[in-house]
């Protein structure tokens, strides 16, 4: 990723429509109500999603999100997400996710996905998979992972994504406690952020705050207006927009 020329980088990115596989209509209210919610009204390809981020200098973190157990629904392929990342490695990186419930068969698809895609980190969505983090089942996959961030960091680093209401103290918490955990700041406008958040961002917690915009239910455009009325320091937002996730995803 060629960090000088990027203005920011968006830890929190869907990949939405595949250009592989036909579109599964299956779980189709889930969308609609998203949408809803979001007042988004259409769902980018990623080919899209990459334009739309280059135009704006701003790089990116893509992923699927792997629920085919719990929802049902043909996920998106996580080599697709790796593919544009390779085409586009100057501002794009990709992760992947896979279902905890594949259990072994999903630890063989994650250590093949780093060895022969260098997807770089691994998304997991606890309400919409079904399972909760400390769940056993997920451990051949965590188990995969820490096996290959061992060499780098002396633990697996986790985000935490969105603002965590009505979890927000208890998430700071986990942060402050924990020097291999972080918080993205995805899934809101920052003018809605918690107090608590914006404080912590500020001062304790302000080198392992990330952004993230959960594009394309919030735009980049909408996220960073809002956040420079948010109440953050003048010094510590490009921590949060650039400089952290760079540190994270060791881009320097």
């Amino acid at each position: 990723m060629n960090v000088q020329k990027l203005v920011a980088i968006d830890v929190h990115t869907h990949a939405e429509v595949s250009c592989r596989n036909p579109q599964d209509s299956f779980g189709e209210e889930y969308d609609r109500a998203a949408d809803k919610y979001f007042r988004s009204d259409r769902r980018p390809t990623i080919a899209e999603t990459v334009a739309y981020y280059r135009e704006r200098k701003i790089g990116l973190v893509m992923f699927t999100v792997d629920a085919e157990t719990q929802l049902g629904r043909r996920r998106i392929p996580n080599e697709e997400v790796a593919e544009a990342a390779r085409q586009n490695s100057d501002m794009m990186i990709a992760f992947a996710s896979v279902d905890p419930h594949k259990g072994k068969m999903g630890a063989r698809e994650a250590r093949r996905l780093i060895a022969e895609h260098a997807i770089k980190g691994f998304k997991f969505h606890p309400t919409v998979q079904g399972f909760h983090p400390y769940d056993r089942m997920a451990w051949p996959i965590y188990e995969v992972i820490a096996e290959h961030v061992a060499i780098d960091f002396p633990d697996m680093q986790i985000v935490i994504a969105h603002p965590s209401w009505p979890w927000q103290d208890e998430a700071l918490s986990v942060c402050l406690h924990k020097p291999n955990v972080w918080i993205d700041l995805s899934g809101w406008s920052p003018k809605y952020f918690p107090s608590q958040l914006v404080q912590y961002a500020n001062t304790l917690l302000k080198d392992r705050v990330l952004f993230g915009s959960d594009y394309p239910l919030i735009t980049p455009d909408r996220w960073m207006r809002d956040f420079r009325e948010a109440g953050f320091k003048p010094e510590v937002q490009p921590l949060i927009l650039k400089e952290n996730a760079v540190r994270l995803l060791k881009l320097a």
